[in-house]
């Protein structure tokens, strides 16, 4: 019931070596002026208890993100104000395009990835963040991210 992006979309693995870069399971730096974190984008599935996840990169400000990153082991950071930051994962389900949507990070405890809030537009994605999906939906995002279009493997 989840999917993850393994980095932001502007992310090139030629950056991997820089001095000014970094990519972790939960952070990255690219060229030391441009700072993501990885949260989760949660879609209730109708009719259950249960929730659909997207693990996903969003943007921040260098303030905060280097507030965030302070705040990232310390106890009781879910009572941080919600970070404002840009959507930096390309969900090819979705059209138009999933990059710069705006967001709201929201840091939950120590130990749980941030959850992230898509502005409330009529992009597809935001409106299934706020009304849900069928479990139908969930088989048809499972189908396309694990047997793309084009993918000559199966």
């Amino acid at each position: 019931m989840a999917y993850s992006a393994p980095a932001p979309y502007v992310w090139d693995p030629g950056f991997a070596d820089a001095p000014d870069c970094l990519l972790s399971s939960d952070q990255c730096v690219i060229n030391g002026q441009h700072y993501f974190v990885r949260g989760l984008l949660e879609i209730p599935v109708i009719g259950t208890d249960e929730v659909f996840s997207w693990g996903v990169w969003v943007s921040l400000s260098r303030d905060n993100f280097a507030r965030a990153a302070d705040m990232w082991d310390t106890a009781g950071r879910e009572a941080e104000k919600p970070y404002f930051g840009w959507l930096t994962t390309e969900l090819a389900l979705y059209a138009p395009s999933t990059l710069n949507l705006k967001t709201q990070v929201h840091t939950r405890p120590v130990g749980r990835r941030p959850f992230v809030e898509l502005e409330p537009t009529d992009h597809p994605l935001a409106v299934e963040q706020r009304t849900g999906i069928t479990r139908d939906r969930v088989r048809e995002i499972a189908e396309a991210v694990l047997h793309p279009i084009g993918d000559e493997s199966g």
